[in-house]
């Protein structure tokens, strides 16, 4: 052993010495081809030597303890592995394709990593901490990374093809997944995973990671114990599920809840909820169940709230009408950079539904039905922030009125690139106020007061 390590030791420096990148690039990439092969190789003896009558009846835990002990024999009699291979490792990534989703499975269980952006079989891009970041993580081609994406979407019954080329689906964890292949995507199939947080994020975590300062996390509180309805407002990234998982936990477990989303993600932590999620279409393209449709019946369920993980669409008009029919205390996200944006889309998605209500009429609806706009923003740190509670008061004409409760300023960016900015009270003591002190929450009087803007 002592003999061969200074032989491998002699040929790194010779390495260094003599080789230009390119040839660098190129052993690697020799190794890395050679490293795939053996990889490929076992695991078609693998599934040579298994019984797979039998794996039916096998626990899954039995089931990885039976494919390792078979792809250590496997390995014990390969006569050439490549050199320098690391045998844990191999056996570990053979376990993931059998098991799981192949390359993608060490990102998963990473819990830094927040988003997986697999753009081609070769580039894949992870979120650490609020910034991008390229992976060392790659398929073998395309046709590796299409069967890892089948694998996916049939787990949820759904399917991805030519004829439906693109699709919603989510993993076993509640990890958030769209994946796209040609010929919409161009450059070949792209997978992007937004991470299901394992560990529900509360109120104490908002205020760690300075989202919020604790005043307002007393106003929401005390907003959806009021049963006021609620809507997110947010870009993509921003944290508007994680916010809203965080406000629906002081709904009352006495009170029925059902959830409506396109991908189930919500962590409710009451016992009587009912969870309901949209349907894709068959191969025949027939048998489509949209939101729209899920909102109408939530609303023959008995529910004393309604959950919508995202309104996008035509759902929006039986959701505001649901808020004004007796389902206070509702919730919902959509995408929107400001409270005053969130309103205009709302508009936009009312018109979706196909009516032919007037603007004056659209923007009633909006002002009855909507208490409160949360706004959730990425800053270009990668922060996550609540930058503004507003309150909608009203009409005045033909223009729905609003003030904002709390807001964020922001003044400027520190030396190491992050932002400094202050969350603080704007003075104005809100209407709803009135509704919390029925309802029987009792908040500081100075809680609205100005004087101190709190610095993050």
């Amino acid at each position: 052993m002592g003999l061969l390590k200074r032989i491998n030791r002699h040929l790194e420096s010779a390495d260094k010495k003599t080789l230009s990148p390119q040839s660098t690039n190129s052993k690697a990439l020799h190794l890395l081809d050679s490293h795939q092969d053996l990889k490929e190789k076992v695991h078609r003896r693998l599934l040579d030597r298994l019984d797979l009558t039998r794996l039916d009846s096998i626990s899954r835990d039995e089931l990885r303890t039976v494919v390792r002990e078979v792809v250590e024999s496997i390995l014990a009699g390969e006569i050439s592995p490549i050199a320098g291979f690391n045998r844990e490792r191999l056996i570990e990534e053979i376990l993931n394709e059998t098991f799981g989703l192949g390359p993608l499975e060490t990102l998963l269980h990473d819990p830094t990593v927040s988003d997986i952006l697999v753009n081609t079989h070769d580039q894949v891009y992870v979120e650490r901490f609020g910034k991008l970041e390229l992976s060392k993580t790659i398929f073998k081609d395309e046709a590796h990374l299409l069967h890892i994406i089948d694998r996916i979407v049939s787990g949820v019954g759904r399917r991805i093809d030519e004829s439906s080329p693109m699709v919603d689906a989510r993993l076993p964890d509640g990890s958030r997944v769209n994946a796209i292949i040609p010929p919409l995507a161009i450059d070949g199939p792209c997978v992007s995973i937004r991470k299901f947080s394992v560990k529900a994020i509360t109120m104490d975590d908002l205020l760690r990671y300075e989202s919020l300062t604790p005043a307002m996390g007393e106003v929401l509180k005390g907003i959806v114990r009021a049963r006021l309805n609620v809507l997110i407002s947010g870009g993509t990234g921003s944290g508007k599920t994680s916010l809203l998982n965080v406000l629906s936990g002081y709904i009352p477990h006495s009170e029925r809840i059902i959830t409506v989303e396109d991908a189930a993600e919500l962590q409710l932590q009451q016992p009587h909820v009912v969870r309901l999620e949209t349907r894709q279409s068959n191969i025949e393209g027939q048998g489509a169940i949209v939101q729209r449709d899920l909102v109408r019946n939530a609303l023959r369920m008995r529910p004393d709230r309604i959950i919508i993980g995202e309104v996008r669409g035509a759902e929006a008009l039986d959701m505001l009408q649901a808020m004004n029919t007796g389902h206070d205390g509702s919730m919902t996200t959509l995408h929107a950079n400001t409270p005053r944006d969130a309103l205009r889309r709302l508009e936009t998605m009312i018109l979706m539904a196909g009516t032919n209500l007037p603007d004056r009429a659209m923007r009633e609806q909006i002002a009855a039905a909507v208490n409160v706009i949360v706004q959730a923003t990425r800053l270009s740190d990668g922060s996550r922030k609540v930058t503004r509670i507003s309150e909608i008061t009203g009409m005045e004409g033909e223009v729905v009125t609003m003030q904002d409760i709390f807001l964020f300023e922001k003044m400027g960016i520190s030396d190491d690139g992050k932002v400094r900015g202050a969350l603080r009270a704007t003075g104005i003591r809100p209407k709803f106020a009135d509704a919390l002190e029925i309802a029987g929450i009792e908040l500081p009087a100075n809680l609205f007061e100005t004087s101190v803007p709190q610095k993050l």
